[in-house]
């Protein structure tokens, strides 16, 4: 487990930060923009939490509330695989796998099977819930463009890549799951739609 005595060392002052194994880089390092995404993300998915425990006790929210739980704990093991350079591994690293994703993959099939077919976009919002999985989607998009841009120099392992790609689906199924699951309304796309009388006077 990680230890953590000390919440401030001075030793980033300087716009270096450490990684796993000891090895300094500019705290603007595509590594460092691909983590620290990940961990933007990991926040987000926490607010999403947070408003689903405000929901009425059922199977299906606390079924959903163990795979939100699930995610952030990968998404941890993803920060720590990003932020440890090849040749720097330690023993025992957990390592995000393609088992992962197949799972990721089993719980977006699932929820598809409760929801209708889409027929248009969605607009994020709606409800608290819903608005923060839709933002928890748009930032594990941009993780996923910060991880493929340190990929294209020094390589990511392909179980991140799709874990992280796949999350983004799970997100959006999720998004669209509750508001049936809860009983909630969606909002729909729809393109041209005339602007409303917005006066009050």
């Amino acid at each position: 487990m990680v230890r953590i005595n000390k919440v401030y060392t001075r030793t980033g002052d300087e716009g270096e930060t450490g990684l796993v194994g000891g090895r300094r880089i500019p705290k603007e390092h595509l590594r460092i923009e691909a983590y620290g995404t990940v961990d933007e993300l990991n926040s987000v998915i926490g607010l999403c939490g947070s408003f689903l425990s405000q929901k009425a006790g059922s199977v299906h929210r606390d079924k959903l509330d163990l795979i939100l739980e699930a995610v952030q704990q990968r998404l941890f093991d993803i920060g720590s695989e990003l932020a440890t350079l090849p040749g720097d591994e330690y023993e025992g690293q957990v390592k995000v796998s393609n088992e992962d994703t197949a799972w990721m993959e089993e719980v977006i099939d699932l929820m598809n099977d409760d929801l209708d077919p889409l027929k248009s976009f969605i607009l994020p919002g709606g409800t608290p819930l819903n608005a923060f999985l839709h933002q928890a989607r748009t930032v594990c998009r941009r993780a996923e463009r910060a991880v493929f841009r340190l990929h294209r120099g020094d390589p990511v392992s392909a179980p991140i890549r799709t874990f992280i790609n796949r999350l983004s689906d799970f997100l959006f199924v999720c998004g669209r799951w509750v508001t049936v699951t809860f009983d909630e309304e969606e909002v729909l796309w729809m393109p041209g739609k005339d602007l409303p009388d917005w006066r009050w006077k």
